[in-house]
């Protein structure tokens, strides 16, 4: 009985490992939703119950999401992720933007001391990006040009831990994004001394640059 139980859970186990990579690896997009248990338990070899347990451990995780009659969707890409998720859920957007203040600030001050040619290209590009969502009026389109534009000041930090952290933290910046944007009622918030001041390698001008954008959305919020 133990040696079965074993078994079992080992192979349980592997099941959740595949199918984590495929989240993981992007395979499985964020927000996507995943092939159905019967389709996983043929292409696996396992029978649907193996399936469930797996995916209802990713579920509780975090990383899944199970919507009754519709499907199971990605709905983050770690378990710092989806534990992250579940705590924000209940969290105020004061406290969110807080933190995502202190993380874009200091993303700014250490991109600046740490890019490459290719970070500055990046953030540029991302700027451009973010420049041209607005002057759509796509808000959709804004918030996915506004945080690919801090993701690549983050990446220019080379800080993996940072990085992670962000990318990790990127749901719930969606959301603050969104709900700052309704709160400063179509008021652009330009970006390009953060871009200038990383590619002049100046780092107290970076950090300033950041925190008054912040601050700017702060303020607003606390106004609304």
């Amino acid at each position: 009985m133990s040696l079965r139980t074993a078994q079992r859970a080992s192979l349980v186990d592997q099941v959740i490992d595949q199918l984590k990579e495929q989240i993981t690896s992007g395979s499985w997009p964020m927000n996507g939703k995943i092939p159905t248990e019967t389709v996983l338990a043929e292409q696996l070899g396992v029978g649907r119950n193996t399936v469930r347990e797996a995916v209802r451990a990713l579920t509780h995780a975090g990383l899944l999401e199970c919507r009754q009659g519709d499907g199971t969707y990605v709905r983050a890409t770690s378990e710092l992720s989806g534990a992250m998720l579940r705590r924000l859920r209940q969290a105020e957007q004061l406290e969110i933007l807080e933190v995502r203040r202190a993380l874009e600030v200091e993303s700014a001050r250490l991109a600046a001391t740490r890019r490459t040619e290719e970070d500055i290209r990046r953030i540029e590009a991302a700027l451009a990006e973010r420049e041209r969502a607005w002057d759509l009026d796509d808000p959709d389109f804004f918030v996915e040009a506004d945080l690919a534009f801090h993701m690549a000041v983050a990446h220019a930090t080379h800080n993996l831990v940072l990085i992670d952290l962000y990318e990790d933290f990127s749901a719930a910046l969606r959301a603050s994004i969104t709900a700052a944007g309704t709160s400063l009622n179509k008021s652009y918030i330009p970006h390009d001394a953060i871009a200038r001041a990383i590619a002049a390698g100046d780092a107290a001008a970076a950090e300033r640059a950041g925190h008054a954008c912040m601050e700017h959305i702060l303020i607003a919020l606390t106004e609304s």
